[in-house]
Formats: structure tokens, sequence, C-alpha cells
């Protein structure tokens, strides 16, 4: 009967024992467990919000994400910069090209200087230094007040405009390059009148009418030009004119 009673206690003791250490073992795996949940929670928590509250993880890979699209923007953008300067260049490129083409009179005016008309410039005659005369130098002088470009050569009439002879201009003269002429600066063209001395086919005129080119052809209206003292032996037959140009060259202009 003791005996009984001593191996009934013993035995509670151990079950209770026992109890109590599953019942540690489970409450060390539910705190752990409920503190890795809180650590992640936090760490969630932690790499979720930023200081404005917004997602930080997400705005910072947005924000990396936006940045390299700039930079990318940025680099299409200064390649577009290059190539609206390339664009510009050859637009440039164009544009003086289209300067220095062949049109209706052989050239065309620059869009920074237009076209000289006749209200724009002043034409003047002096007879070359020579017996008989043979030749005079036509100075035409931009009074317009700004740049302007001079076309070809000077349309010359020796007589009524409607009736009078062309006169023909002589291809070696020609410039190579248009001739722009600054505000008040001078230009030049060598014209021959005649050939030899006075004789029957020549005709004396005191003045005569020059006619400019327009980038189309012919310009309209024209500019009287009185001749040197004593007026001018003029032969049409043999009347040839130059080019404008900056200054009259040896043998381009000699004619």
């Amino acid at each position: 009967m003791r005996n009984h009673r001593k191996h009934t206690v013993l035995a509670a003791a151990a079950i209770a024992a026992l109890s109590l250490g599953l019942t540690a073992c489970g409450g060390g795996d539910g705190a752990s467990g409920a503190k890795d949940a809180g650590s992640a929670s936090s760490a969630q928590t932690s790499a979720g919000t930023g200081d404005n509250g917004t997602a930080g993880g997400g705005t910072a890979d947005q924000t990396s994400a936006k940045s390299g699209s700039g930079s990318t923007g940025g680099s299409t953008s200064g390649g577009s910069a290059t190539g609206g300067s390339t664009a510009g260049g050859s637009t440039g490129g164009s544009k003086t090209g289209s300067t220095g083409s062949t049109g209706s009179t052989g050239q065309k005016s620059s869009a920074k200087a237009p076209a000289c008309a006749y209200g724009d410039i002043k034409v003047t005659a002096a007879k070359a230094d020579e017996v008989p005369t043979e030749h005079i130098v036509l100075t035409a002088t931009n009074t317009s007040g700004r740049s302007c470009t001079l076309l070809e050569y000077p349309l010359i009439a020796f007589g009524p405009i409607q009736t009078a002879k062309d006169i023909p201009a002589v291809a070696k003269s020609k410039p190579a390059t248009l001739v722009v002429l600054k505000a008040g600066e001078p230009a030049y063209a060598n014209v021959r009148v005649a050939l030899g001395g006075v004789h029957e086919d020549n005709k004396v005129v005191k003045e005569f009418n020059v006619n400019l080119f327009a980038p189309q052809g012919p310009a309209e209206g024209s500019i009287v030009v009185k001749a040197p003292a004593g007026g001018l032996a003029v032969d049409e037959a043999a009347a040839k004119t130059g080019y404008w140009t900056h200054e009259l060259r040896n043998g381009a202009d000699e004619f």
C-alpha cells in the first residue's frame, strides 16, 4: 500500500515535469516565432516606408529607373541637339549652296544680302587712260545703307532702252564668288565702247542707261549714267562689258 502510493506520487511528479518541459519548449518556439514575425514586419515596414511615407523600395527603384531614363533621354536629347546642329549646318550648307547656285541669271543673292536694286546703287563712268578712248570703267557704289549683292554684270543701253543693242558680257571676267557690297562699298566693271578712233559707225552719247540683275533675271528700273566730259564715241557692234567685281583684275578684265 505504501509502495503503491510512492509509485503514484513519482509518476505524477514525472508527468508534471514532462508537462513543464513541453510547455517551456512550446513557449520558446512561440516567442521565437513571434519575434521573427515582428522582425519581418519591422524589416518590411522599414524597407517599404520612406521618409515621406511612400513605398521606399519602389520609389528608389522607380527613381533609379527614371534617373536612368533621364540619362538616356539626356543622351538622346544631346544627340538630337547635335543632329539639330548638323541639320542646321546642312540647312546652312543648303542655303549657302543655293546662294551660289546657277539660276536664271547664273547667280543668286544671299539671304543675308538681298540683290541690289536700282535704287540702292549709284553708278558713275570714267574714261580709261588711253587715246583714243576705247574703254570706260563703271563704278557702282552701294548707297542703300545696308549690304546688298550685286549680281552678274551691268545691262547697258547706249541709247533708248527699247531699241538699244544689248551689250554682251565677257565670260572670263565673271568672278568666282558673289559680289556682296557693304554700305558705301564700290564695285567695278570694265566696258569696251569702241575699237580704234572715231569713224562713221560711232555715235556720241552724253548719257546712257544701266540696269541691274535680280535673281530671276533683269531687275525693274534703270540707272541713268552721265557720260564723261565730252561724251563717248560708242560703236555698239564692238561694245562689250565685264562682270561686276570688287576690283579690276589684270587679265580677267582686259578685253
